[in-house]
């Protein structure tokens, strides 16, 4: 979902925990430069996943908010998946307060706090789609503006489910009631959610009784993405919001419960399949391991960005793979499977985890090269890897690192005043052992522009050493990238941040890099 900045006052709980659950939320903001990852934190009560969607969505709270820019991102979407949940944990005035704030704006009496339609709506149905509006109150929206959302909606459906290939969302026909649009269409619902800070927001509003993890729900988008509101030309808004925001949709018919990193990361990933030109998910990048390369991938970064700047983790796999993997990723992860489970399953064929870990890290060095987009990435989204220079015989530079799981550091390792023939760089790595997933990937850029790559192999112990040209006539120089791609965790420990809510068992390994020039 989008929302826009919120005052200070709100940011205790706009920037707090999540519900004890695994996925993501959704709003849009304008992404910092990357900051550190904060401190563990536990998943929050009841009350306080209650506390804080209601911060999010009630009316006194879009209030406070109001005349503050619209960020590209928060967390609505999964404040509500948050509080589908906990809802069976919820004492009884609670739960009134939580259900209503799960109503759809058409609900009337259920609507207890006020975010719904204030007087009668009217739907349009085309496709797989009806859209719900108003003529009139702040909610009002044009009957052009439902017609191009219809349309947008349409192409979106084409793009996911039609040619991404995966499952539609869980029909609401199930639930037979009015309420629900009246019939088994996906609805959408238009709102004035620029005036609440928000772009978008989906919600799950029933799950399947013979497949609890499995949910049906609704969207809401803006009544007309003005760009006085949202700073760009409103078709844009549109596109991005309508495709991020239904694939959440599409998820909760998967796994509602899924990892938050896992949600959002695709969510803004299938962005780019959908909406290629606008390039709205750039502005996370700085926030994404291809800038912040030793935060951990699954980190669901309360408060910051990393988990939709990590979209460039599932290009990556696109691109070197086939969009197939994130569909086959959300297949293998149905039931009880949780995001890093599934992926490695997804990967075994494919050279394996850790292999495609440790060469994602290594191509974020150069992402020109790397991604059919990355010469048009913003620059300030690069990361600097520690530089070594190395001018005669003998020269040697030596590190050590600790490394937290699905994380990296790199070196690029350059020759000056090395001419002639003879010279070699050998490259030592002495890493954790096996069952921690260390893994160590070499690239030799020569200046004819042939860049050789390869997997430095690690034994048991996590030590390998490899040896290779190091002439200045020829190389412009090697990057050396170490990558800890564990994905062993003690999952159900409660912690809000990470896959699984578990604490990663492999943070902070230790690896030794040594670089030693020899002539032959």
């Amino acid at each position: 979902m989008r929302r826009t900045t919120p005052l200070v006052l709100l940011l205790p709980l706009l920037l707090g925990t999540v519900a004890p659950v695994a996925a993501s939320q959704d709003e849009r903001t304008s992404a910092p430069a990357g900051t550190a990852a904060p401190a563990t934190r536990s998943a929050p009560s009841p009350r306080q996943v209650l506390d804080r969607a209601v911060a999010l969505l009630t009316p006194d709270a879009a209030a406070a908010r109001r005349g503050s820019a619209p960020l590209p991102r928060t967390e609505a979407t999964l404040a509500l998946r948050d509080l589908r949940v906990v809802l069976p944990e919820l004492g009884a005035a609670d739960r009134r307060t939580a259900t209503s704030l799960l109503a759809r704006p058409t609900d009337g009496r259920a609507d207890l706090q006020g975010q719904g339609y204030s007087t009668r709506a009217t739907q349009r149905c085309r496709g797989h789609f009806c859209v719900h509006w108003v003529r009139s109150t702040s909610d009002r929206a044009t009957s052009g503006q439902v017609d191009t959302t219809l349309a947008v909606m349409k192409r979106v459906w084409r793009t996911e489910v039609g040619r991404l290939d995966y499952r539609a969302p869980v029909s609401d026909g199930v639930l037979r009631r009015s309420q629900n649009g009246g019939n088994g269409r996906f609805d959408v619902y238009l709102a004035d959610l620029g005036a609440e800070g928000l772009y978008g927001y989906c919600a799950p509003e029933f799950s399947l009784r013979a497949e609890p993890r499995r949910a049906g729900g609704y969207c809401v988008l803006d009544n007309d993405f003005s760009q006085a509101e949202f700073g760009r030309p409103p078709a844009e808004s549109l596109a991005v919001t309508a495709a991020h925001e239904f694939f959440h949709a599409v998820q909760f018919g998967y796994d509602y419960r899924e990892d938050r990193w896992f949600m959002e990361s695709t969510a803004t990933w299938v962005e780019e399949r959908y909406a290629d030109d606008v390039d709205d998910n750039r502005q996370y990048l700085a926030a994404s391991q291809v800038k912040r390369p030793g935060t951990s991938l699954d980190l669901f970064d309360r408060g910051g960005f990393a988990h939709y700047g990590n979209w460039v983790f599932w290009e990556h796999l696109t691109e070197r793979l086939d969009a197939g993997v994130v569909r086959d990723t959300w297949d293998a992860a149905r039931g009880s499977a949780y995001s890093l489970q599934a992926l490695e399953k997804v990967l075994r064929p494919h050279g394996g985890l850790t292999k495609r870990y440790a060469d994602f890290a290594a191509a974020n060095l150069t992402p020109s090269r790397s991604y059919d987009e990355g010469a048009d990435w913003p620059a300030q989204a690069m990361s600097q890897p520690t530089s070594w220079t190395f001018s005669a015989d003998g020269d040697r530079r030596a590190d050590e690192v600790g490394i937290d799981h699905l994380a990296s550091s790199s070196y690029v390792l350059r020759p000056s005043g090395l001419t002639g023939a003879g010279w070699r760089m050998t490259v030592a790595v002495d890493g954790p052992s096996s069952g921690s997933s260390p893994a160590a990937w070499v690239v030799v850029r020569t200046k004819d522009g042939d860049w050789s790559s390869q997997q430095l192999p690690l034994d048991d112990r996590g030590r390998g050493e490899v040896e290779v040209p190091f002439s200045a006539d020829d190389v412009v120089a090697v990057s050396v990238t170490l990558a800890n791609a564990s994905t062993r965790s003690r999952c159900g420990r409660q912690l809000a941040q990470w896959s699984c809510q578990g604490q990663p068992r492999d943070q902070d390994k230790e690896f030794a890099l040594s670089a030693t020039v020899s002539r032959r």
